[in-house]
């Protein structure tokens, strides 16, 4: 979730009833050669607790220095990404490329694991492809070499996020006896009904949304809310989501330097609106216009020609 869990977005997100959030990906070799976009995203708030760290390498030495620099940041965990398929992270064996060599996955979980104090989780996914779909042997080490929880993507790292995720080796890691730690289950939790499918069939201790929480930040409240009382809550109505988009476009500006800010901004903006008829000349505003006054207009003029319309995507699809 590069440039995408940010504070602001986290906020959003904590706010619309997330337990746990954690920051974006850190890269190791950026953190400790004290990169600025690396270092930045150790910045937490209070706001945000419980918030766990995430970082990524393919090295132990490295990615011990940057578990330390990490943990003096003061977070509740640290958070190992061996699940990430982007290429040019896995091609260098970090990410989901430590699939490709698990010996080495469990020596930079050991060594991290006695080089901090803070509980140390991993996320991981089904394997490298289809002939390594080795997640129920791997969680088994993961868990020997010291781990708290684990996070489980359904897919294989070559899938990237095409298909439908398999929650059965999920749910196989889950119900393995040898098993003490948390499973926390990921892929294709569009919603309310799909979420608590998933917790019922398969038994997983907890859920990550990822992509699907990109302009719907408050699709952890309504799973939160039908978990409890098995009732479908309302989606936001367009004012709503015009306030909240306001909202998060004035926290990402107050977290974030210059341009950057509406850059990475830009894409949680056209999904908020997603389903409105006639939308493509106003989202094409959103997406290129670069002054914050203006997209605050934009935004405001959405107000004023769909504040009566209400979209409705509980049932639609989003990937994870």
């Amino acid at each position: 979730m590069e440039d995408i869990t940010d504070p602001s977005f986290r906020l959003l997100c904590k706010m619309q009833g997330a337990d746990v959030v954690y920051t974006e990906f850190i890269s190791s070799d950026g953190l400790i050669r004290n990169g600025h976009k690396s270092v930045q995203k150790l910045d937490i708030y209070d706001f945000e607790r419980p918030v766990g760290i995430q970082i990524y390498g393919h090295l132990v030495d490295s990615m011990v220095e940057a578990a330390r620099i990490s943990e003096a940041a003061n977070p509740e965990l640290i958070d190992i990404n061996f699940g990430c398929p982007v290429k040019k992270i896995a091609a260098r064996g970090a990410g989901a490329g430590m699939l490709r060599n698990v010996p080495e996955m469990i020596r930079i979980t050991e060594a991290i694991v006695k080089a901090v104090s803070l509980p140390v989780t991993v996320k991981t996914r089904l394997g490298w492809d289809d002939n390594s779909r080795n997640i129920v042997e791997v969680a088994e080490m993961l868990q020997d070499a010291g781990i708290k929880a684990i996070t489980i993507h359904g897919r294989t790292k070559a899938q990237l996020y095409k298909g439908k995720a398999d929650w059965t080796l999920i749910g196989a890691v889950k119900n393995n006896p040898r098993m003490k730690i948390p499973v926390i289950g990921n892929g294709d939790i569009d919603g309310p009904v799909k979420a608590k499918e998933m917790l019922d069939r398969y038994g997983v201790d907890g859920l990550m949304i990822g992509r699907a929480a990109v302009g719907r930040p408050w699709i952890f409240r309504d799973i939160k809310h039908f978990l409890k009382t098995g009732g479908i809550l309302p989606e936001p109505s367009i004012n709503e989501k015009v306030d909240l988009a306001l909202f998060h476009l004035e926290k990402s500006m107050e977290f974030k330097e210059g341009r950057r800010a509406i850059y990475e901004m830009r894409r949680h903006l056209s999904n908020y609106f997603k389903g409105l008829p006639g939308f493509k000349d106003t989202r094409l505003k959103l997406l290129t216009t670069l002054e914050p006054d203006e997209i605050k207009a934009t935004i405001e003029e959405i107000r004023r020609k769909w504040g009566d319309f209400r979209t409705d995507d509980r049932t639609a699809v989003y990937a994870v």
